[in-house]
């Protein structure tokens, strides 16, 4: 028993040395990758966010392999065969991700921004799936290595179909949110960065989980959505297929406004606007009232951003410009008093 104990002990530091030796080699693997070129520059990333599962996995099994010699009871070889299904559980949910993001990195270069969202989206909602589906995987693994769950879960085999059923009952709702998040990201629904309006909220979508949306406010909130209200319900999304947007900012003026005048003024300060991607403009009548004008001036801009600001700078120096030289062109009321006898 003593002797078990010592050759566990040292069969342990001889592993922790040899995992410090191999942890400096892969150090030096990556940088010397990452001088080399800039093109292998995922390989560094891989190796370096896969390091402590890998060194997880290596431990585990260099003590497995350490077990003849040390004869340890059989619990701790147990136990180390439970630490390396879940090291390895872990080690391949990590390479998925970071494999993920790294296909993304490559294939978003010189894309348009909306492919760009579309791929992150899908990347992000893909490795999540992967990520649950390997811990699971992992989790019946090491359950599986028990000879009494072995017993059960043969019998639980032949009554899988019940036990499905009550479990789509229980999970309805947490199924109907996965399902939708699917959806929404494959079908491109909306993806990160988009611009949205939902429930009456304008804002942008954050992040994208597995059962929730993530939406930022233009004042800094944070609305959090389940996938189901997107799959059951309309929503506006500004930029789906393209970021640029068509600001409008209507104003009410009288009818003596000199129209032509004030489109020239619109046209000159567009052209200065940086604001303004020039792709397109318009300054129209749209209505009339018995008492004013509805004067609506239409520019485009790059983004959602872009076009709010340019929105509040063109209502605001067109009417500066009328009071300054066009007065009379602002609506007014007019009061009218009765005659005196």
């Amino acid at each position: 028993m003593w002797w078990s104990v010592v050759r566990l002990v040292v069969a342990g530091a001889a592993v922790g040395v040899l995992l410090y030796g191999l942890d400096r080699l892969v150090e030096a693997v990556a940088v010397r990758l990452a001088a080399r070129s800039t093109r292998s520059g995922a390989v560094p990333e891989l190796l370096r966010g896969c390091r402590r599962p890998m060194l997880a996995v290596a431990a585990c099994l260099l003590m497995l392999a350490a077990q003849p010699w040390v004869r340890a009871p059989a619990g701790v070889a147990h136990l180390l065969t439970l630490a390396t299904i879940g090291s390895c559980g872990w080690l391949a949910g990590r390479a998925a991700v970071l494999l993920l993001d790294g296909a993304v990195h490559l294939a978003v270069r010189r894309r348009d921004p909306g492919w760009v969202g579309r791929a992150r989206t899908q990347a992000g909602l893909l490795g999540r799936i992967l990520q649950a589906g390997i811990a699971l995987l992992a989790l019946a693994a090491m359950l599986m290595t028990f000879p009494t769950v072995r017993v059960v879960g043969t019998s639980l085999l032949a009554s899988a179909g019940l036990v499905g059923v009550v479990a789509g009952i229980a999970a309805q709702s947490a199924l109907s949110n996965l399902f939708a998040g699917i959806q929404m990201a494959f079908g491109d629904l909306a993806r990160i960065g988009d611009v949205v309006v939902v429930g009456g909220e304008w804002g942008t979508v954050e992040e994208i989980t597995l059962t929730a949306v993530v939406i930022a406010t233009w004042d800094q909130r944070r609305i959090v959505m389940p996938m189901s209200y997107f799959a059951g319900r309309p929503f506006e999304n500004w930029s789906r297929r393209t970021s640029r947007i068509t600001g409008t900012a209507l104003l009410h003026l009288d009818h003596s406004t000199p129209v032509d005048l004030l489109r020239i003024e619109f046209e000159d300060f567009l052209a200065k606007n940086p604001h303004w991607d020039g792709e397109g403009s318009a300054l129209q009548v749209v209505d009339t009232t018995p008492s004013t004008l509805v004067v609506r001036a239409l520019a485009t801009a790059a983004n959602a951003d872009d076009a709010f600001a340019l929105r509040c700078e063109l209502r605001e120096h067109l009417v500066a410009h009328l009071r300054e030289h066009h007065p009379h062109a602002l609506p007014r009321v007019t009061v009218s008093g009765g005659r005196e006898g």
